[in-house]
């Protein structure tokens, strides 16, 4: 047990019971490791947290693993704060080590979804070598495909009300009133992430990084593709039965 350990006495039997009772359905799990690969708003973030739940997987997200191990002043998140504190980026094998780290935790027994990562076909190879040496592989790819167009609809109608957080769709939620927000009558913003420039240059981006690591899972015969660009609930259902192949 480490420092950061609780006692037993301190949590509640309701507690205990329903840790308990996760363990027992997770048991008879298969064991699964996921990537999810897909460009922002393709629903991934959606998805992950019915995937990690329906599986009982971990989710590994390597931007909060790396803030993680800098807090904890892991050794390799003290290697990591050594390059972030002079404005270099953190060394694929630092982040390959700190997944490797998170995999050998009890929640992450039945396997993983790491999300954000890998970025490069150098991080691809990279964390199968590390997986080979565990005895282990990644199972699947999850390609969240969807037309830039779509997105571009999906992304560029979104407006919020800053103050409560209350969020609409110029299509899909409107406002009663367009540009100001149902219960306040305040004006609705939109954020400066969501506009047709900056999305246009973050998927080029994307495609030109993605595509080439989309390949080299293809080659390995492990890419599932998604209809993405459908409701939430047939996306689960698409997943669902992609996992159970």
């Amino acid at each position: 047990m480490g420092s950061s350990a609780v006692a037993l006495d301190d949590i509640s039997s309701v507690d205990i019971m329903s840790e308990l009772l996760r363990r027992f359905k997770c048991s008879s799990k298969p064991e699964k490791r996921l990537i999810l690969v897909g460009p922002p708003g393709s629903g991934k973030g959606t998805q992950s947290p019915i995937i990690k739940e329906d599986y009982c997987l971990c989710h590994l997200a390597t931007g909060d693993m790396l803030r993680a191990a800098v807090a904890a002043e892991t050794p390799l998140g003290i290697k990591a704060k050594e390059a972030m504190n002079k404005g270099e980026l953190v060394s694929d094998d630092l982040v390959v080590g700190i997944i490797d780290e998170a995999i050998k935790k009890p929640s992450c027994q039945k396997g993983f979804i790491l999300d954000g990562f890998p970025r490069t076909v150098v991080q691809a190879k990279k964390l199968d070598e590390m997986l080979e040496k565990q005895g282990t592989k990644i199972d699947k790819v999850l390609n969240f495909a969807i037309e830039d167009s779509i997105l571009e609809e999906r992304i560029t109608g979104r407006w919020i009300h800053p103050s409560s957080g209350r969020s609409y769709h110029t299509k899909f939620a409107p406002p009663k009133v367009a540009g100001v927000d149902d219960v306040t009558g305040e004006p609705l913003i939109q954020r400066k992430d969501d506009t047709a420039e900056v999305l246009k240059s973050r998927l080029e981006a994307f495609h030109k990084q993605t595509q080439p690591v989309i390949d080299y899972y293809a080659n390995k015969g492990v890419i599932s593709q998604l209809h993405a660009e459908k409701p939430p609930k047939e996306v689960t259902i698409e997943v669902h039965k992609v996992l159970s192949s």
